[in-house]
């Protein structure tokens, strides 16, 4: 009787996996989902490049076109790119998994652990390109031409939500290593060395002394260089090929930081 009865007890079903592109693909749209309902986490990352390059432009134009500079908006236009989209991520939110037990509850389960990072990163993508568009947008506007035409356009977006990209990875190795809010957010501050000692207001001729050293190793000189090449010179494929040397760089060390506190987040849940 009893072994009949074991034939009859129901089969232990579990979760299993969907593959890892559909994890990926799951993650990603729960966080773009939620942008929408975050815009104080949008708004002033779209306010403050508008803000500084209609300043810049407005307050040194003529200045520095009296210089080395033959058209400042355009030469500031990658400038405003690169704060629209640096440092922007969902590792805030990350954090606020991490605090609630939500991302805890995601190990227990057959998900791909590097989705968990990957599907976040693929919002920031998506995220960051929409940022950049409305910046270009009006550079445009104000008479900023691209002589590499439509193509030039889209593949200075491309390169720009790149970059934006694997900035990504410091904040979230914060976010994983810390899960403090304050921690994650205070990371930004690792922009600014690469965003002003570098050629945002004038080219890397014009710079002298210790400046001059820092920004010939600063990556950002040269994605600034490959961007303004984009709406300058035309097709460079020196600068563009330094540019993506340049992300890539940044890229290696950032992602590896995030990736290796992924690993640590994960063995000590």
């Amino acid at each position: 009787m009893s072994t009949a009865a074991g034939s009859l007890a129901p089969p232990v079903v579990g979760a299993r996996r969907a593959g890892f592109l559909a994890d990926v693909a799951s993650v990603a749209g729960r966080a773009l989902r939620a942008i929408p309902r975050e815009p104080e986490a949008v708004v002033p990352a779209l306010i403050v490049p508008v803000f500084f390059f209609v300043v810049n432009v407005g307050a040194l134009q003529e200045l520095a076109e009296q210089g080395p500079v033959t058209d400042f908006k355009a030469f500031q236009l990658p400038v405003a790119i690169i704060f629209a989209v640096t440092g922007v991520s969902r590792a805030s939110a990350l954090v606020t998994d991490i605090q609630s037990g939500y991302f805890d509850r995601l190990l227990v389960t057959p998900v791909h652990r590097l989705a968990l990072l990957l599907g976040l990163m693929v919002a920031d993508l998506a995220l960051v390109i929409g940022l950049a568009a409305p910046v270009v947008g009006l550079g445009l506007a104000l008479g900023v031409r691209f002589e590499t035409g439509l193509v030039g356009i889209l593949v200075f977006l491309g390169i720009s939500g790149l970059w934006g990209l694997v900035f990504t990875g410091f904040p979230y190795a914060v976010a994983l290593k810390t899960g403090n809010p304050a921690a994650v957010n205070s990371s930004f501050i690792l922009f600014f060395p690469f965003a002003f000692l570098t050629t945002a207001f004038l080219p890397k001729e014009a710079l002298t002394g210790w400046l001059a050293t820092i920004a010939t190793y600063n990556p950002v000189t040269y994605l600034l260089a490959g961007l303004r090449s984009l709406i300058l010179e035309g097709w460079d494929a020196t600068a563009l090929g330094q540019a993506l040397l340049a992300v890539a760089a940044v890229g290696a060390v950032s992602l590896s930081l995030a990736l290796f506190t992924l690993q640590g987040r994960v063995r000590r849940a």
